[in-house]
């Protein structure tokens, strides 16, 4: 494993050694169980420092005692600690809410879906309660139970508001009502076909999530990905950021009643996938990237074409959005995240960067042929839907800027694809920069070379968990403008 260095930690040095990497401006990217035998459940803590490329980790054994909770130190662990109790059945000791997450609406089990069958020891999953909700007073407080039928086309959740007048008092969301068991469905795979099924994941990253997998299995065989392939990955994953955030730019128009702003957007989408089915032969671009490299090559005639008639009609686009004050006078201001808000509750891609926080994997941690074609990163202040907005346009040009780069030099010659066979009982971490952010993927391989362990921290599970903040004391007119500025995925999140 080169991409992640991993050190033994015991329980007793968690606490201590999570200030010194705070305090060294580290910070905390994801935390996973895995049980490398039935009776041995093991922790580990994913995180990055400035200015080192490699991801560190922390490899914690649980011997069956509680866990004590890093929370409190770095909050962005909480929905991690909570998912780790519920699905893998470790506890955390002195964790500020421990309720069940992601099987809030399931029947209780005897033990955490992740868990081995044959597990001996007691599980916590079976003692979690249910998620409750405050005790809200007063002659006026309203209560909304919003969904999780709700009206367009949309992914269910349930929304739930104590709001007086338009003023929300109290917000909390319900993701995960029909969670589907990624991880699980993982176990026992090659990892071959298992590309297929990471690309599936959430419908829109496919490419993203499939690089991220791909380079855990490449680092799990220690194979090296041909220059060919690491650059075809790179204007993949630009293409798919192109379509993605213009569909963003077109239901955000949705919400501030623009609907020709709407229209257009979506249009523009639609050419961009266009584009993608041109030059794969898929519209989400699915089926080319494979661990060792790609299946097939890219047709760039077709993007440099396609492009040459998309972009003036995304530029002009782009200036009629800036110069509509109708547009703009309902993004101003509307839902601001500090910029240590961001950072502490573990936001991700356009979100923390709109709050101020400068880090794209892309930069700061090279992958693809992202260390030759360095990308443009695009940071905003106020954190408000304004600076989600602007961040997502700046990105957008970018990622057409980086394309045309590949285009202008052209492909370098040489395979597509190189042997990649990880061996028995081994273990690798890859990431990509998705369109909404951080994609990790943790795997470990059985004796038999098949997956065993499949952890995918995605940016959509990070970014509703400081979603909330925003919704507070905010007011009922701004909800559906503050959701859509933050481009959330449902999928994403209960992977």
């Amino acid at each position: 494993m080169n991409n992640c260095e991993y050190v033994s930690v015991t329980t007793d040095e968690l606490a201590a050694r999570a200030q010194r990497l705070l305090a060294a401006g580290g910070r905390f990217q994801g935390l996973y169980a895995w049980y490398p035998s039935a009776s041995n459940a093991e922790l580990r803590y994913v995180s990055t420092l400035p200015g080192q490329e490699k991801f560190s980790g922390w490899r914690v054994e649980v011997n069956g005692r509680p866990v004590p909770s890093l929370a409190a130190i770095s909050p962005l662990l909480g929905w991690h600690e909570r998912e780790v109790m519920e699905m893998s059945g470790i506890a955390f000791s002195g964790h500020p809410e421990p309720e069940r997450l992601v099987t809030a609406f399931l029947p209780r089990m005897d033990r955490g879906p992740l868990e081995p069958a044959i597990a001996t020891g007691e599980s916590i999953a079976v003692r979690l309660p249910a998620p409750s909700l405050p005790a809200v007073s007063g002659k006026h407080v309203q209560l909304l139970p919003f969904g999780p039928v709700r009206a367009d086309v949309v992914e269910s959740a349930q929304f739930i508001f104590y709001y007086l007048g338009e003023g929300i008092l109290h917000y909390h969301p319900n993701l995960f009502l029909k969670h589907r068991g990624m991880e699980k469905q993982f176990e026992g795979m090659d990892v071959g076909s298992a590309t297929l099924v990471a690309e599936r994941v959430t419908g829109i990253d496919s490419v993203a999530h499939a690089i991220a997998y791909a380079q855990a299995i490449e680092d799990a065989a220690d194979c090296e990905v041909p220059a060919r392939a690491r650059w075809i990955r790179l204007v993949a994953a630009e293409l798919e950021r192109i379509y993605n955030h213009l569909h963003y730019l077109g239901h955000l128009c949705h919400t501030t009643t623009l609907k020709v702003g709407e229209a257009q957007g979506k249009l523009l989408e639609e050419r961009a996938k266009q584009i993608n089915g041109r030059a794969s032969g898929s519209r989400f671009l699915r089926s080319l990237i494979w661990p060792g490299g790609v299946r097939h090559d890219l047709d760039l005639q077709a993007v440099d074409e396609g492009l040459d008639i998309l972009m003036p009609q995304i530029d002009q686009y782009i200036g009629l959005i800036e110069r509509t004050t109708s547009h703009l006078d309902r993004l101003i201001s509307t839902a601001p995240l500090s910029q240590k808000l961001a950072f502490d509750q573990g936001a991700t891609g356009p979100i923390e960067r709109a709050s101020g926080v400068d880090r794209d994997l892309r930069r700061d941690h090279p992958y693809a042929a992202y260390s030759a074609l360095r990308p443009h990163v695009v940071v905003a202040q106020e954190g408000d839907a304004f600076a989600r907005m602007r961040v997502r346009i700046g990105e957008l040009r970018a990622s057409v800027a980086l394309i045309e780069k590949v285009i202008i030099e052209g492909l370098p010659d040489g395979p597509l694809s190189a042997a990649c066979t990880p061996g028995a009982g081994v273990e690798g971490l890859g990431w990509s920069e998705s369109p909404r952010g951080t994609i990790l993927y943790a795997i470990h391989l059985d004796a038999d070379g098949r997956l065993m362990r499949v952890k995918i921290k995605s940016p959509s599970f990070a970014n509703w968990r400081v979603f909330p903040s925003t919704v507070h004391d905010s007011n009922m007119m701004d909800y559906a403008i503050n959701e859509a500025s933050f481009g959330l995925t449902i999928s994403g999140c209960a992977r």
